[in-house]
């Protein structure tokens, strides 16, 4: 019977202390994405971003935040399609990223949109990193929303960087 309240009460305090983190959000006349409250948001456009997501350093020996960024592309005059813009993107990621491989690319169909879903893998400075990254084509515009990770952690925190892609919506 004690075994049996030791091992409640470590369930309960994981709950407690891993699944209670409260969401944040960021709304814009363009879109909203829900993050983790305990991430940092980085709205300075940073690198041509809207935003950069930092997650919390993992321990003293971690070098690298996982994030979520978004960037916003004008294509107006450029008459291109999301196919031809997905063969643009998929080019960029084998010259700018060392190592790398382009593990999937899909068209997804939801009940609003279409986009591009990609996965890939590559080395950007001492980081080996992967990348799950999604393209939407509207109104003359490029969303290109993309989570990072170092490969070594990503299996640990994909299932929150994927609820932050997937809680993506723009707005018309």
């Amino acid at each position: 019977m004690n075994k049996i309240i030791i091992v409640t009460m470590i369930l309960l305090n994981s709950v407690i202390v891993f699944g209670q983190t409260e969401w944040k959000s960021i709304t814009t006349e363009n879109y909203t994405i829900e993050y983790p409250g305990d991430w940092e948001l980085n709205s300075s456009g940073l690198l041509g971003t809207k935003f950069i997501l930092f997650s919390k350093l993992s321990d003293s020996t971690d070098r690298f935040r996982e994030n979520v960024n978004l960037i916003i592309q004008d294509l107006t005059g450029s008459n291109i399609s999301l196919d031809k813009y997905v063969d643009i993107s998929e080019n960029q990621i084998r010259t700018l990223i060392n190592n790398s491989r382009i593990d999937e690319s899909v068209r997804i169909f939801d009940k609003n949109s279409e986009y591009q879903k990609m996965i890939y893998t590559g080395k950007q400075g001492a980081f080996d990193l992967k990348f799950i990254q999604y393209l939407w084509l509207l109104d003359n515009k490029a969303f290109v929303l993309t989570f990072t990770a170092e490969i070594d952690e990503f299996e640990n925190i994909v299932r929150i960087g994927k609820k932050i892609l997937d809680s993506f919506m723009i707005l018309r």
